[in-house]
């Protein structure tokens, strides 16, 4: 047998999402260089697993990029990070929305490992709140609550930036 008919779809399924799947996976690690380490990794378990995975090959990747992206904060210290370089599929910005996007990156940065995932599921990836239960292996009520934690404390991150365009700056008027 053949590599190509051994791995056959694998191809086509790179070719079609492998953009998407690479901006997922830099959002989950903090930089376009360590998503695409990530991606490898998880194109290399999915190939291990071939002729297991049958029907959602996407979803068994996008699943393994979750739960290697958590296992990796786990395992190393806290520390801040930047992300940069991310642009959703087939958008455009002018430079302020740009500003705003790494701005909001860096908030998303400082958010617990979980609360960065459920809040990238939701509404980066745009995954229902049962579909990002099954994806993190966790229930329904956990990922509303720890969606709900996690726009609280972004709320929380980003209060100063309306402040700051008003030109308060907390010394009075």
């Amino acid at each position: 047998m053949r590599r190509s008919e051994r791995f056959d779809g694998l191809d086509l399924l790179v070719a079609e999402r492998g953009r998407a799947l690479l901006a997922t996976a830099a959002l989950l690690t903090g930089s376009r260089f360590a998503g695409e380490d990530l991606v490898q990794v998880a194109l290399e378990r999915l190939m291990r697993n071939w002729n297991k995975v049958h029907s959602d090959r996407e979803g068994y990747l996008r699943r393994t990029l979750y739960h290697l992206a958590i296992d990796r904060w786990r395992l190393r210290k806290r520390r801040p990070e930047v992300l940069t370089e991310i642009e959703p599929p087939g958008h455009s910005d002018g430079s302020d929305e740009l500003h705003l996007r790494h701005a909001l990156l860096d908030a998303l940065a400082q958010l617990p490992p979980r609360q960065r995932a459920v809040l990238v599921l939701r509404y980066w990836e745009q995954y229902s709140e049962i579909e990002a239960a099954a994806l993190l292996g966790c229930s329904v009520g956990t990922v509303k609550s720890t969606a709900s934690r996690g726009l609280a404390r972004l709320r929380v991150l980003t209060a100063t930036w309306v402040l700051e365009d008003a030109g308060w700056n907390g010394a009075g008027a």
